[in-house]
């Protein structure tokens, strides 16, 4: 940023800051599901599907059966993660085309639908916690997907600001915790969701004054500005950039070498070699590893964010003010999300101002540092499921730690790899079609819930190994990312000694 103005720079800040502070309050609320659920369960939501049995015990005593209210808790969760996900296919089409404004505004519409909702629903109108949940889900990792950008800002630290911003969706989940103690504290659901609707005021304004019409760049154009004083010349800067330059430049790496010999400056080449170059992309080895990395990992967080509150009742023999000690210390360890994630962008940065090995190209080297990343993603994954099959209530405060600290990893180190191994021309479509084929795979945790409270009398155990042994796929994508960077590295050995023998 040499040459810039100080209100630049200022600019640049005010707009870090404040994405933290969106992605931190807002953006990731639904995963704090768990602490909701304690809350709509005293307000007698689905109550109805509860039974009351006779006690074998005593004539006057009633053991309540919940598993029917429980299993459609669950299905609510279900269906708000799947269209969470499945949705940023359109989402990421969106931002690509239209740009961050319009992306913007239609999430925050979303968002805000969402928040409402849950403010006028009672135990009557229960079924509306069905589109609510799933607005707010949709309208806040939209939030997220504009945000990411801002790394681009600061490229010396980029995938660590990618990283940080998906820590603090994850954090964001802790808000529901504060939902939870202020309803403790004796206010009411609908004055907290109002709240929430309201402040979606704030995401207007930093939408039209700290967030660019379109995209912001990478790499960054001299003294580029964005906001209510964005000039033409920069807006000029901005499009060819995007459009021309990015091309180039991304593509200039070995994933893609053999497209760009063939680039022409004609529009309509141009258009063909941008849509030939994105199913590459789709059909390569690097999406479909990664693809499959990402779904096992959050069909294994989602299933036990959804079935957290019957498990911890099975666990807690239904005591609900241990159920309510252990609903707050899952949440409370969602917050350390935003203080985990930066190191693994810091993974992925430390290469960033050292000499370059010969012939070594900028995105080869992002490539090789990822590698570290996705090996330790994947093994936070198997310890984290391995002490969530195990049925012992207090070995669950080790698993909301390895939870948090493997879901801070997953997330951005999901959106840092596609950023690296992709054109950035495609990142919103390719981070949105993997979020959405990986929806597909997420589906699978009503079913297994369904199992779960049907055949295994709720006993969460072999499904929990199940899920673990499924787990040790997921270190596929990692090895074959090594395998790939030694392969590159051997040829460029070679390739130089060839050329000085």
């Amino acid at each position: 940023m040499q040459g810039c103005e100080v209100g630049t720079r200022v600019r640049y800040w005010l707009t870090l800051a404040s994405g933290m502070l969106e992605c931190l309050c807002f953006a990731g609320v639904v995963f704090g599901y768990a602490s909701l659920v304690f809350v709509l369960k005293e307000d007698g939501y689905f109550g109805e599907l509860c039974i009351n049995h006779p006690s074998i015990n005593s004539s006057t005593t009633n053991n309540t059966d919940c598993s029917r209210q429980d299993e459609q808790f669950s299905l609510v969760f279900t269906i708000a993660s799947f269209l969470n996900n499945f949705l940023n296919l359109i989402n990421g089409f969106l931002f690509d085309r239209f740009g961050t404004m319009v992306t913007r505004l239609l999430a925050i519409s979303c968002y805000t639908t969402g928040t409402l909702l849950v403010a006028f629903s009672s135990a009557a109108s229960a079924l509306l916690l069905f589109p609510a949940l799933s607005c707010i889900a949709v309208g806040g990792l939209v939030l997220l997907l504009t945000n990411m950008q801002v790394g681009n800002l600061f490229a010396a630290h980029r995938f660590t600001i990618i990283t940080l911003y998906n820590g603090a969706f994850d954090s964001s989940s802790a808000v529901f915790l504060i939902v939870k103690v202020l309803y403790e504290q004796g206010i009411s659901l609908r004055s907290s969701f109002l709240f929430l609707s309201i402040s979606s005021v704030i995401h207007v304004l930093r939408t039209f004054l700290l967030m660019p019409r379109t995209h912001i760049p990478y790499l960054l154009p001299q003294c580029y500005t964005y906001g209510v004083h964005c000039g033409k010349a920069n807006t000029y800067n901005v499009e060819q950039v995007e459009k021309l330059g990015s091309f180039l430049k991304t593509h200039s790496g070995t994933l893609f070498r053999t497209f760009c010999q063939n680039y022409t400056n004609d529009s309509s080449q141009i258009l063909y070699k941008h849509k030939e170059v994105f199913w590459s992309c789709v059909l390569s080895w690097f999406f479909l590893w990664h693809l499959l990395w990402l779904s096992i990992m959050q069909l294994r967080h989602y299933l036990f964010i959804g079935t957290l509150n019957p498990k911890l009742n099975r666990l807690a023999d239904s005591d609900p003010q241990l159920v309510s000690q252990y609903t707050n210390a899952f949440a409370v360890t969602q917050l350390f999300g935003v203080l985990c994630a930066p190191w693994n962008g810091l993974i992925m940065d430390r290469h960033k101002g050292k000499p370059l090995a010969a012939g070594e190209t900028e995105q080869e080297a992002d490539l090789r540092s990822s590698c570290l990343s996705l090996f330790l993603t994947s093994l936070q994954c198997l310890l984290f499921s391995v002490c969530a099959s195990i049925p012992v209530l207090p070995l669950q405060y080790l698993t909301f730690i390895l939870q948090v600290l493997n879901r801070s990893f997953l997330y951005g180190g999901n959106a840092a790899f596609i950023s690296i191994a992709f054109p950035s021309c495609h990142f919103g479509k390719l981070y949105g079609l993997v979020m959405s084929l990986s929806a597909i795979i997420s589906l699978l945790q009503y079913p297994c819930f369904a199992l779960v409270e049907g055949a295994l009398d709720g006993n969460h155990f072999y499904v929990d190994i199940a899920l673990t042994l499924l787990t040790l796929l997921v270190f596929i994508h990692p090895v074959y990312i090594f395998i790939h960077c030694r392969k590159e590295a051997s040829r460029r050995k070679n390739n130089t000694q060839a050329s000085h023998p």
